[in-house]
């Protein structure tokens, strides 16, 4: 089954654009004993409706885009280059250039109770992904499946049409090293 990671549609668009290339996950209360991770190399985004997230990230001029509740669109998808755990809190804030949350959502996840499904203790798990888009996007019926405080769901099978890079090899290899030079890590 196709795998889909749940992100808000701002996020998402986000990622879609360009304007991202991380994900910044602490965990949900449905993730289990385990807690979170980045359990698939490749996965297509299911955006998400929180309407407070236009309040949550450093845009000035950006507006939700329009939900069909009974229809899911799913326009992107991600290829995991690399996912960690960060459990310092000036590295995360580091990372502000490749992404677009306020600094405020980066504190809420950093911090949490260990009773939220998480391992525990204070951090933030980290993926950087390369984002392509689909063309065309693909529209599935919305389904009580997909419900739920999880970040993974699994997707009916079907053709999700052809994935085109949203950024160039240049760029991405830019963002790539920097994420690397950032956080110390290597690829």
């Amino acid at each position: 089954m196709p795998i889909a990671f749940k992100e808000w549609a701002l996020v998402c668009e986000a990622l879609g654009s360009g304007e991202q290339c991380l994900l910044l996950r602490k965990g949900g209360i449905a993730e289990g004993r385990g807690g979170f991770g980045f359990d698939h190399d490749e996965f297509y985004f299911f955006p998400t409706w929180f309407h407070g997230q236009v309040d949550k990230i450093r845009k000035a001029d950006v507006a939700l885009p329009e939900q069909a509740p009974d229809q899911l669109t799913v326009s992107y998808a991600a290829h995991l280059e690399w996912s960690g755990r960060i459990a310092d809190k000036e590295s995360a804030h580091r990372l502000n250039e490749l992404h677009v949350l306020d600094a405020s959502v980066i504190e809420e996840r950093f911090v949490y109770d260990t009773g939220s499904g998480s391992l525990g203790g204070n951090g933030i798990n980290v993926a950087f992904v390369r984002v392509y888009r689909l063309e065309p996007a693909t529209t599935l019926p919305m389904s009580k499946e997909f419900g739920g405080c999880c970040s993974w769901v699994e997707l009916p099978e079907r053709d999700f049409g052809t994935m085109v890079s949203v950024l160039s090899d240049e760029e991405h290899g830019r963002r790539r090293d920097l994420f690397a030079k950032l956080l110390g890590v290597t690829f």
